[in-house]
């Protein structure tokens, strides 16, 4: 039994990025963490609230260097760094500290996937980090090191993955389309992200060759998906639409709604209401609504969520609690911010 008088410590690499400024955030008001060393990469020696001045509560820190050494006397390590970059260092780490990547150098099974979509070594397979999943649950809280969803990944796969797995989803026949704040697209400085560029505009990138496709395939049973995403004028959120030619007859909102019944952070919605990125906002919540296609018969999804919530550091916390032997939810709100 785990005892609350004992605080576990939180170490963060990457705490300089969008995900790891929410790590921060959530670990602040997280009742059985606290944070330990804060690691920033180019950053380091500056103070955390320059990058980060909505968290006053760490006025008196400063990020510290990237190195396994700093990191290494937490009780579990968030990783927070570009996809690459999280293998090496990991490997670095002592066995006894347990370890959410929040990168993708751990998701994939097969390494051959990985050397396509991402290049260079594959890194391993770690256990998937989306408690969800059916049997996930127990496999993440049984585990010391976790890999964590993709944004559009969790988006895509909480809508889909059980209509497959109930048959009535053909995985050869799946299409998404998926639009995402520019937060996804992390902090470095692009000219295709400056305000006056994605202001009053909607562009689709990286069209049926994003990286997260192998993921999506390998978490969600599907075989064959066409996805193309696409860059939204906000700041962040996802909402994709999901859909799939259907194998039989059946209603997908009673799938989903039987899928989810009894868990608090994804959330099928009432009929005749549809999901929306800012109800999700600040959360760690997915909305799902699902019908069947009018003209077409294709079974339809929609899901929202936070990108940097459900998507990134709030669906971390989940896993760390779950290793850690806290309570899952400890840390993490439901219900959105709004307005």
């Amino acid at each position: 039994m785990y005892d609350q008088a004992m605080g576990r410590r939180a170490a963060i690499a990457g705490a300089s990025g969008y995900a790891g400024g929410e790590l921060l955030r959530l670990l602040l008001q997280h009742p059985d963490l606290e944070i330990a060393a804060i690691c920033g990469g180019a950053s380091a020696g500056q103070p955390v609230t320059d990058v980060h001045p909505h968290l006053p509560q760490l006025a008196d820190r400063v990020f510290a260097e990237t190195t396994a050494g700093v990191l290494a006397d937490a009780d579990v390590v968030f990783l927070a760094l570009p996809h690459g970059q999280s293998g090496p260092l990991a490997a670095q780490l002592p066995a006894g500290v347990k370890v959410v990547d929040l990168g993708a150098d751990h998701r994939l099974q097969d390494p051959a996937a990985w050397e396509r979509w991402y290049g260079g070594a594959h890194s391993g397979t770690w256990t998937y980090g989306l408690p969800e999943l059916p049997g996930q649950r127990a496999l993440i809280a049984a585990s010391s090191r976790v890999a964590n969803t993709g944004c559009y990944a969790a988006a895509i796969i909480l809508a889909l993955a059980p209509l497959v797995a109930a048959g009535l989803a053909d995985p050869a026949d799946v299409v998404v389309v998926a639009s995402s704040g520019t937060s996804g697209a992390g902090r470095a400085a692009k000219a295709n992200l400056l305000a006056t560029e994605v202001m009053g505009d909607l562009s689709p990138y990286k069209v049926g060759s994003h990286q997260h496709l192998p993921e999506i395939k390998q978490a969600s049973g599907a075989t064959s998906l066409s996805f193309t995403p696409v860059l939204a004028p906000m700041p962040r959120g996802i909402l994709a639409t999901v859909t799939a030619k259907p194998l039989k007859g059946g209603d997908p909102r009673e799938i989903l709604l039987d899928a989810y019944r009894d868990e608090p952070f994804v959330q099928v919605l009432n009929e005749g209401r549809w999901p929306h990125t800012a109800a999700t906002l600040g959360s760690n919540s997915c909305h799902l609504q699902a019908t069947l296609d009018q003209d077409s018969g294709r079974l339809l999804v929609v899901s929202a969520l936070d990108n940097l919530g459900k998507g990134a550091a709030a669906q971390a916390v989940q896993c760390a609690n779950l290793v850690l032997g806290l309570p899952e939810q400890a840390g993490l709100c439901v219900s959105g911010v709004a307005p």
